[in-house]
């Protein structure tokens, strides 16, 4: 009794303060960029490992460096911020042109993400929707009939231990001889290498064994462009598609400009109503460079409100109707000369008008890209979320 006397009040006490329930994570990316300054021992693969990326994410960034050999004091660029996958955010999604996987295990909290190795030309991958069936620590690794084929030496079975390819841990799909699980060749994180299953590096593996549940939806997408607005500015993160990774990994770069007209129906359909303000020249050094980060293609005016055309029709509606004050001065003055624009005001108007002309002519080349995306996008939504900044 004199425990309850006690104890009601502190219940009532406790009741009295509301319970604030945690913010959704609600960014469209993770992560923030950051720069490593090498020492002559570093290599691409180490340094990649080190920083959560895959060789090819590395390549990409820095593709004038030579990864085997990049020297002392060189400052690379780090491609640490990533822009969401246009998925569902639910349980894994693996997007195979980033080889990156995100696990959305918490929606309060940005999702885990580490770099894969993915499948080879001839061995893709699949994309499509499954689950985690079931895990295994210690796989057994039995090679596929086509394996043995092309290796006889190969045995049946590969039991536990540092020759298996398959590295501590598995999680085994839905899809039949498909699984995501570790590696004895480290190196091959974020490059395509694999016969189709999902390597990780093996301290990723061992998390993901730990944290994913049985029955966890795992979606699988190719998405080599990923785009998105952060508050008034949209930015384009572009990567090798498939089809150029191995380009990538062995050049550094891509030879010409290469944008599809499903990249530019993404891009067309992300600036909405403020296509107008995207920077075409920009976007299309993007898509052919791939460096495989953010950047910012598209900046809407200061009143985040007003789209370009709208400011335009409202100083045009001011134009037309003049203020009363305006008409008072103006039937005073009628009989005055007109006032010539000043000499920076011309100088703006011919700036503006070479930049106008200049900005036709760089984009002529996309004109038929976009002709045949604007039917496929005139559903498109009228303006896009509005997000927390970037971080500085």
């Amino acid at each position: 009794m004199i425990v309850m006397r006690f104890f009601l009040p502190a219940l009532l006490i406790i009741a009295a303060f509301p319970v604030w329930a945690a913010d959704v994570y609600d960014r469209p990316y993770i992560g923030d960029m950051k720069t490593h300054t090498t020492v002559f021992e570093d290599t691409f693969i180490q340094i990649a490992r080190d920083n959560n990326i895959g060789f090819n994410e590395l390549r990409s960034a820095n593709p004038d460096i030579d990864p085997w050999l990049p020297g002392a004091d060189v400052k690379l660029t780090l491609p640490t911020r990533h822009i969401l996958p246009d998925a569902d955010h639910q349980g894994i999604v693996i997007n195979l042109p980033e080889m990156r996987l995100y696990y959305f295990k918490d929606k309060n909290e940005p999702p885990i993400t580490h770099p894969l190795g993915v499948g080879r030309e001839g061995l893709a991958t699949p994309t499509g929707t499954t689950s985690i069936v079931r895990k295994v620590d210690g796989p057994i690794w039995r090679p596929t009939p086509r394996m043995r084929e092309e290796n006889p030496d190969l045995p049946a079975a590969v039991p536990p231990g540092t020759e298996n390819p398959m590295g501590t841990h598995a999680l085994y799909l839905g899809w039949p001889q498909y699984a995501l699980h570790g590696t004895n060749k480290p190196y091959g994180i974020g490059r395509r290498v694999s016969s189709g299953c999902i390597r990780l590096y093996p301290e990723d593996i061992k998390t993901m064994y730990r944290d994913v549940p049985v029955g966890t939806k795992v979606t699988v997408i190719d998405q080599p462009v990923k785009l998105a607005w952060i508050d008034d500015t949209l930015y384009l993160e572009a990567h090798p598609r498939l089809d150029q990774a191995i380009k990538i990994e062995q050049e550094g770069g891509l030879p010409d400009y290469q944008l599809g007209a499903d990249e530019m129906k993404a891009i067309i359909k992300a600036a909405g109503k403020d296509e107008a303000l995207l920077d075409w020249p920009l976007v299309r050094k993007l898509v052919r460079e791939r460096n495989g980060y953010p950047v910012a293609i598209a900046h809407r005016p200061v009143d985040k409100k007003q789209t370009v055309s709208e400011i335009e029709e409202e100083t045009h509606e001011e134009e037309k109707e003049p203020s009363p004050t305006e008409e008072s001065e103006e039937s005073e003055d009628h009989d005055a000369p007109a006032k010539a624009p000043s000499p920076d005001v011309q100088e703006d108007e011919n700036e503006g008008g070479e930049s106008a002309s200049s900005s036709a002519k760089e984009s002529s080349d996309d004109e038929d890209m976009k002709a045949a995306a604007d039917d496929e996008t005139e559903d498109a939504p009228a303006s896009q979320p509005r997000w927390r900044s970037l971080n500085p």
